[in-house]
C-alpha cells in the first residue's frame, strides 16, 4: 500500500516546537517567540538550540547551522531530502502551523543571521545597570573586567525595550546576554582583540568564556591576541588568522561541535597547543 507524502511546502508548515515534542524534546527556556533546547543534534549541557516559533525556523548556535524543519529532519535522521520527504505522512500526524510569516533566506556569509528575531539596538553606554552587574556576579565575572570589553546595551525586541550585556564584534553587531535572554544583533561576526607583538592567540567560542578567562589569576593578556568566534560557524573563516601566530590556544566548549572543530584543527596542521 502506498503512503501519501507531504510536499516540501507542506512539511515547512509543520510546527517545529510540536515536532520536537513528538521526538521527545522539551524546551529548557521560553522567551517570547524563542524556544531554547538542548540540541537534538549533539550533546551539550547548556541549551543553545533555538526555535523561533513565529518564523518556524531553528538555529543551532553550537553547530552554526539552521533552517526549516526539512533541514532539521535531514540532520536528525542523517538522511537525504528525498528520504526525509518520503517518510509516511502518518509520522507527521500532529497539527501544522498556518498563516506563517514569510520565511527569510539565510545569509550565505553569516549563517543563521536571518534566523534571529528582529533585534534593534537602541543605545550602548558604560556598563552600570545593577541587574546586569548582579548577573555578572552570578557568573563569577568581576564587573571591572566586563567594563573593559562590554557595554550596557538597550535593544528592542517585539516592541519591548530590554537591557543586556553587549559584547561587540568586528562589524559593530552585539552578542547580547542577560539572565533571561541570549541572542545577538546583526551583523554577525567574530571579535578580535589584538596586542602589538603578541605571537600567541587564544580562541574562544563565546564572549562569556573569554570574560571568565580574563578573570583568572596570573593572566598576562598583553602577551596574547584574542579571537572570540561568537559562533562556531566562523571557525573555518578564522583559521588563516589563527595560523599567523606561533601558538594557538583553543578554548572551545567540550561538546560535540567544539571537539569536532578541535580535531579538524589538528588534521589540517594547525599549530594547536
Amino acid at each position: 500500500m502506498n503512503h501519501p507524502y507531504f510536499s516540501c511546502q507542506e512539511l515547512k508548515q509543520i510546527d517545529i516546537v510540536e515536532y520536537l515534542q513528538k521526538l521527545g524534546f522539551q524546551p529548557q527556556k521560553i522567551s517570547s517567540n524563542d524556544y531554547w533546547y538542548l540540541s537534538p543534534l549533539r550533546e551539550e549541557k547548556e541549551a543553545s538550540f533555538k526555535v523561533n516559533r513565529k518564523l518556524n525556523l531553528w538555529y543551532d548556535h553550537g553547530l552554526g547551522k539552521g533552517g526549516s524543519i526539512i533541514d532539521l529532519g535531514m540532520l536528525y535522521y542523517k538522511c537525504s531530502i528525498t528520504e526525509f520527504i518520503q517518510k509516511p505522512s502518518q509520522s507527521f500526524s500532529f497539527h501544522c502551523k498556518h498563516n506563517l510569516v514569510q520565511q527569510p533566506e539565510a545569509n550565505a556569509q553569516n549563517p543563521g543571521e536571518a534566523l534571529e528575531p528582529a533585534i534593534k539596538v537602541i543605545a550602548a553606554k558604560q556598563l552600570t545597570h545593577p541587574i546586569l552587574c548582579r548577573y555578572l556576579s552570578e557568573r563569577k565575572i568581576p564587573v571591572e573586567i566586563a567594563e573593559k570589553y562590554c557595554k550596557e546595551v538597550y535593544f528592542d525586541l517585539n516592541g519591548r525595550r530590554n537591557p543586556a550585556i553587549g559584547f561587540e564584534n568586528n562589524w559593530g553587531g552585539f552578542e547580547l546576554r542577560n539572565s533571561l535572554f541570549k541572542g545577538g544583533s546583526s551583523p554577525k561576526d567574530i571579535t578580535q582583540i589584538s596586542n602589538a607583538g603578541a605571537k600567541e592567540v587564544a580562541v574562544f567560542e563565546v564572549s562569556f568564556s573569554f570574560l571568565s578567562y580574563q578573570a583568572l589569576p596570573q593572566n598576562n593578556p598583553e602577551l596574547t591576541n584574542f579571537l572570540i568566534l561568537n559562533s562556531l560557524s566562523f571557525f573555518e573563516k578564522s583559521r588563516q588568522m589563527m595560523e599567523e601566530h606561533d601558538k594557538i590556544n583553543l578554548y572551545l566548549d567540550r561538546d560535540e561541535a567544539g571537539i569536532k572543530n578541535t580535531q579538524t584543527a589538528f588534521k589540517v596542521g594547525c599549530k594547536v597547543h
